[in-house]
């Protein structure tokens, strides 16, 4: 990942929504105050997603916009760095579009955001692909298509009275772990298909 910054204020906040190979609870959560530590089966290989209620970048609404990720990695691989596809809003304009993608990949800086495992370490893009986003959260039912390339649903909660936090939306976040019904993807360099692992649900914001 390249490390330039753009300086341009920008602020986002929304619903986030991940599924990845793991098993349920996630390893990489904290839970009960807790940190966790390495993946269950030591590659990590998953779907993340946000959609922005509300946001702007140097004065251009992101309201209603999604943006996702395709992300694979190994603890073994030194560094851990990601490998992973980013999908930005087709309903965007190019300049809404380049702002997402500019901001999930760190180049409008933010605290927070430059604190992600793919932009902290020197991972690989491989893409960035506009797409039909469609991100529901409808009476506990967690839905997300990405074009023909993603489908992720989650309907079945984790059941725990822990706290549980993902380093992605942040720990200072409460969310809650699911178990995902169904996890596919099948766009190049990525293919699986997956039930009963783990997922997570929460609000995210971030700003810089």
């Amino acid at each position: 990942m390249s490390s330039t910054v753009a300086t341009v204020g920008w602020r986002i906040e929304g619903d986030y929504f991940e599924s990845c190979n793991c098993e349920a609870i996630c390893p990489c959560r904290t839970v009960g105050g807790m940190s966790g530590g390495r993946s269950t089966y030591g590659i990590c290989f998953g779907v993340l997603s946000w959609l922005v209620g509300k946001g702007e970048a140097d004065g251009v609404s992101l309201d209603g916009l999604g943006t996702a990720f395709a992300i694979r990695y190994s603890d073994d691989e030194p560094g851990s760095p990601w490998t992973f596809v980013v999908y930005v809003d087709e309903r965007g304009s190019e300049q809404q579009r380049t702002a997402l993608a500019e901001i999930f990949t760190g180049r409008r800086g933010g605290e927070l955001i430059l604190k992600l495992p793919w932009v902290r370490k020197p991972s690989e893009l491989v893409d960035v692909r506009p797409a039909a986003i469609d991100l529901r959260f409808e009476n506990g039912d967690y839905r997300l298509r990405v074009g023909s390339a993603i489908e992720l649903e989650a309907s079945r909660a984790f059941d725990t009275d822990e706290r549980v936090s993902c380093v992605i939306p942040g720990h200072h976040i409460a969310g809650r772990e699911h178990y995902a019904d169904r996890l596919t993807v099948d766009d190049d360099p990525f293919s699986w298909d997956l039930e009963g692992n783990c997922a997570f649900v929460s609000t995210f914001g971030y700003s810089g």
